[in-house]
């Protein structure tokens, strides 16, 4: 392997595999080999566009060190597994799999070959995710909404892995303790996998966290609040502006004794971009993996866990008439 250009291959010519390939191609550190995906003429589009040739998948991973996975989300474990017991150095797309003991799998083959696996959680890259890192301590309680107009695009699977699994995995992040309970309500408004959910959950430490995940709402919104012992932190994504309310903290509030505001903007950046110098790092530097399989794991168990609650609140609302067999 060249010590400063990676070679990468591409193995989905979707909507995100499309990107990553343009990524890839723009990198001073990479090489973009190749393009694989099952609708040929789709990896051909791409790969004109990217600058590189579709190819038979094996050989791409023949002629490739990394293998970015982009493929729709069933397909990620068996990609990823091939590429890994190829040697490949691997990105894959959230989810990381579809069940746990694939996750798992997929761990193992990146520990036992020294081989870097890292889960493409978008938001952990973000401008956003930088501003409020280390801004915010042991959260008590976090509400989340993420919602947005309906498209096509996704719907292989439920808004859960699609959508939701975003706050999911930054919830996670901020709250260090293991999943207690979960609540969860859902249900399919336009395709055949659930569109719209609302999770409650409780973790062993005692913080409570409320996601709201929709894609057939009329208008786009992303916001988070998060309460903490000492201060209460909004931010609206889509402002990019997040404001802290904390005692002798910032600007003085009027009226609110030894209490202040501070009001933080950032400036977005590529994120996919920063996910894929993170990548590259990790494989020629040896730099440290920023959202490794641990990461992908336990976002993916949070998500199965809401899929279950809404199971179970189906369930019971089927029971109770409230809803038709």
């Amino acid at each position: 392997m060249s010590p400063s250009r990676l070679r990468i291959g591409v193995v989905g010519a979707g909507h995100f595999g499309r990107y990553h390939a343009l990524k890839v191609a723009a990198s001073s550190r990479a090489q973009l080999v190749g393009i694989h995906d099952a609708d040929a003429e789709r990896a051909k589009t791409v790969g004109w566009e990217a600058g590189a040739p579709d190819m038979a998948w094996d050989a791409l991973l023949a002629n490739s060190d990394a293998i970015v996975v982009a493929a729709p989300a069933e397909a990620h474990h068996a990609l990823a597994a091939a590429a890994l017991r190829a040697g490949k150095h691997v990105l894959v797309e959230k989810p990381i799999a579809s069940t746990l003991p694939q996750a798992d799998e997929l761990a193992a083959l990146a520990t036992e070959r020294k081989l870097v696996l890292q889960v493409g959680h978008l938001e952990r890259f973000s401008a956003a995710y930088q501003a409020l890192a280390g801004r915010v301590g042991p959260p008590l309680y976090i509400e989340a909404t993420r919602i947005a107009p309906f498209k096509p695009r996704g719907t292989d699977v439920s808004v859960i892995l699609d959508l939701m699994i975003h706050d999911l995995d930054l919830v996670l992040a901020l709250v260090d303790s293991p999943i207690e309970d979960v609540d969860a309500v859902g249900a399919a408004i336009a395709s055949q996998h659930e569109d719209i959910s609302n999770a409650r959950l409780r973790f062993a430490n005692g913080a409570v966290a409320t996601i709201t995940a929709s894609r057939i709402s009329t208008r786009t919104e992303r916001r988070m609040r998060i309460f903490a012992q000492d201060r209460y932190v909004s931010i609206d994504f889509a402002a990019r502006k997040l404001s802290i309310v904390a005692r002798n903290h910032g600007q003085p509030l009027p009226g609110v004794a030894d209490f202040g505001m501070e009001e933080i903007a950032w400036e977005d950046h590529d994120s996919l971009a920063a996910e894929h110098a993170a990548f590259v790092a990790s494989v020629l530097d040896g730099a440290p993996v920023m959202v490794g399989a641990a990461e992908g794991r336990r976002a993916l168990e949070a998500a199965l866990r809401v899929g279950a609650g809404m199971a179970e609140s189906r369930t019971r609302m089927t029971q109770s008439g409230l809803l038709k067999a």
